[in-house]
């Protein structure tokens, strides 16, 4: 079956929110991120690919995707949004998780309050996936976990990981269900990281990029934390890390922790 002028403004559309919520669907693109996703529980509507790399896959695998279409790397480089197009690029029905307090409260999650770099959001759920965070939860102001740059910067992890969008109710939910769970966030004014006690069952949350956690979602943070600067005596140092980078190091304390008790 040939790729159809149709197909490919539908996929081109994809990169749009409004229109992948208005097809709840998103784009994978790439052959190891493709072949996940066939794995998974996930709802692949169709594939496209090389042959090459078609006849790889398991008729099995195959078996289960409405619509498999061969194509050339012409046609590839139409509909891929990577810089170097790869082998394949799938349409997947996006996922609808079900926000469980309980699922929550019984293991670590991550709530990010306005992150909006696509990158910084996809590398904090590839992270989340590298340190065993099954949950990350999209506040408001959030970019979309199924747009085309954040899907491509988790690298696969997008897959494995739930991701939710919702607001500032979800910590309501929190302090109903259980009003002492632990809500840790990070401030300039917060308590040394690696001093501070840390829990295997809590919130972690990371604020926007240049502003850090809103007053409207701060109140609800029961312990602040603060990464150390190392700087050299008397030298001056960066202001602020990226958030990425710092969600990092505070998810790997806590690992570290959880393991040497």
């Amino acid at each position: 079956m040939a790729v159809t002028k149709s197909k490919i403004k539908l996929i081109r559309s994809l990169e749009q929110k409004k229109f992948r919520e208005q097809h709840a669907l998103f784009i994978v693109e790439g052959d190891k991120t493709v072949r996940e996703a066939l794995d998974s529980s996930l709802i692949v509507e169709t594939v496209l690919a090389k042959k090459a790399w078609l006849e790889q896959i398991p008729y099995s695998t195959l078996s289960k995707v409405s619509e498999i279409i061969e194509i050339n790397d012409n046609e590839l480089s139409q509909i891929s949004f990577m810089k170097t197009p790869n082998q394949a690029l799938a349409i997947v029905q996006t996922p609808k998780y079900a926000l469980d307090i309980t699922e929550i409260t019984g293991g670590l999650s991550v709530y990010l309050d306005r992150v909006q770099d696509p990158g910084n959001l996809g590398a904090i759920i590839r992270l989340a996936d590298w340190f065993g965070i099954s949950h990350v939860i999209c506040g408001n102001g959030c970019a979309d976990p199924f747009g085309v740059k954040t899907v491509q910067s988790t690298m696969g992890a997008i897959i494995r990981v739930k991701t939710y969008k919702t607001d500032v109710s979800f910590f309501q939910q929190l302090e109903n269900h259980l009003p002492d769970f632990s809500v840790y966030g990070t401030f300039l004014d917060g308590e040394h990281l690696y001093d501070a006690p840390l829990s295997d069952n809590a919130v972690i949350v990371m604020g926007n990029e240049s502003k850090g956690i809103s007053d409207d979602v701060a109140q609800y943070v029961k312990r602040r934390l603060f990464i150390p600067r190392y700087p050299s005596a008397g030298e001056a140092t960066s202001e602020s890390l990226n958030v990425a980078t710092a969600a990092a190091i505070v998810c790997a304390e806590f690992r570290r922790k959880s393991i040497s008790v």
